[in-house]
């Protein structure tokens, strides 16, 4: 087997393994006043210190979660809540058009049910989001937005937006600025500081912990309506038994993947440098998807990559056929192939967002997984290709 899917979920790193082997063979309730309470009570405040240090904030300001797409809703809706409670008047919610569907979905929810009026934010053609985009969202009824949520890389085409520079246009209006940081955290800096976001959702199993467990940094002072109520654990904003294993196999993954970020990325970049030069040489119409290769605004790992004249589910199933794992960008509903939106809102065509795949690297990959999709794509994209022009004439 070939995985080139590390976006969607990464090996879990031999630390994490460990950490979390030791902690499952335990019995405590970290709410619990006895010993074996306490001792979990302890690997779970222990942890919380770690991942509070990879990410520069207060370990009071980590709050663990089931995962990315819990963060994002505790984000979106619990600050959503908190801001109309305390002002009425502020409905407008602002997100990049480009988020990954937790975000969207969300305030998309908050519309129809809660009386949000959502805006999405252009992007260009690699998928960014500028400063003066939001700057004039905002200006244009600053009293009424109620927050702003633009993810710190892009889930798809890997595109790294200018996230202290948008924290920084959001705060001038006193507006909270979450990022949906999944994608980047591990394999570029992701810091809050006193300059930041005011809200970041990080997921484990991204960066090779377990799955089922994540967690939303929370500045200080910023108030945030809970989803779930219960024992009143994290900070009485997320009720519910702590996942102390997953906790603990969190902060390993968390520690080695940023203490590893810098010599890794540069690894990364170089294979996936060296898989779009190739893959392009073997299919010359093949186009490369978001930001430019070679820049920080691209994270290190992602290869998105459009056939034209080929269907990316047609692709996927034959590259899985001779064992290589990848992802299509775009979604399945009922059983119908949907262009990406990321790569509409990018001003892709329908018929160029429906032929990517996604190709992402991660803390596993090596020089054969780059050999291994070579030797494959030329062929792959042949009878793709075929398919898609007998599709064509037969009006299928």
């Amino acid at each position: 087997m070939t995985y080139l899917d590390h976006a969607a979920t990464t090996p879990m790193r031999p630390e994490a393994l460990a950490a979390y082997a030791a902690v499952l063979a335990d019995t405590g309730n970290a709410s619990s006043l006895h010993a074996s309470g306490r001792r979990a009570r302890r690997i779970v405040e222990e942890s919380r210190e770690t991942l509070a240090g990879v990410l520069g904030v207060r370990p009071s300001d980590v709050v663990f979660t089931g995962g990315g797409t819990e963060g994002d809703n505790l984000a979106l809706k619990g600050l959503y809540w908190a801001r109309r409670r305390a002002e009425p008047t502020r409905r407008r919610v602002l997100v990049s058009a480009v988020e990954h569907r937790a975000v969207l979905d969300t305030v998309q929810w908050l519309g129809a049910q809660q009386g949000a009026e959502v805006e999405l934010l252009d992007v260009d053609a690699a998928g960014m989001v500028h400063p003066d985009t939001l700057a004039a969202a905002i200006d244009r009824d600053p009293a009424a937005v109620a927050l702003v949520s633009v993810m710190w890389a892009n889930s798809e085409v890997g595109t790294v937006e200018p996230v202290a520079e948008l924290a920084a246009v959001a705060r001038r209006h006193g507006v909270p600025f979450h990022t949906d940081a999944v994608q980047a955290f591990g394999q570029i800096p992701v810091t809050v500081g006193e300059e930041g976001p005011d809200a970041i959702t990080v997921s484990a199993h991204k960066i090779g912990g377990p799955v089922g467990v994540g967690a939303l940094v929370v500045r200080r002072g910023l108030a945030l309506e809970p989803l779930t109520h219960g024992g009143g654990q994290e900070r009485d904003i997320r009720s519910g038994t702590l996942n102390t294993a997953g906790v603990a196999a969190f902060a390993a993954a968390a520690a080695t993947a940023c203490a590893l970020a810098p010599r890794e990325s540069a690894r990364l970049a170089a294979l996936r440098d060296d898989l779009v030069r190739r893959v392009q040489e073997k299919v010359p119409g093949a186009v490369l998807n978001g930001a430019p290769l070679g820049g920080p605004q691209r994270l290190p790992g992602n290869a998105h990559l459009t056939f034209p004249g080929c269907e990316g589910d047609s692709l996927l199933m034959l590259l899985d056929a001779r064992g290589i794992e990848c992802s299509t960008g775009s979604a399945c509903s009922a059983g119908v192939a949907r262009p990406s939106h990321v790569l509409l809102a990018m001003g892709a065509g329908e018929e160029h967002a429906r032929g990517s795949l996604r190709f992402s690297l991660g803390h596993s990959s090596r020089a054969a997984d780059v050999d291994a999709l070579v030797e494959a794509i030329g062929p792959v994209v042949e009878r793709a290709g075929r398919a898609g022009a007998l599709a064509g004439m037969t009006g299928g």
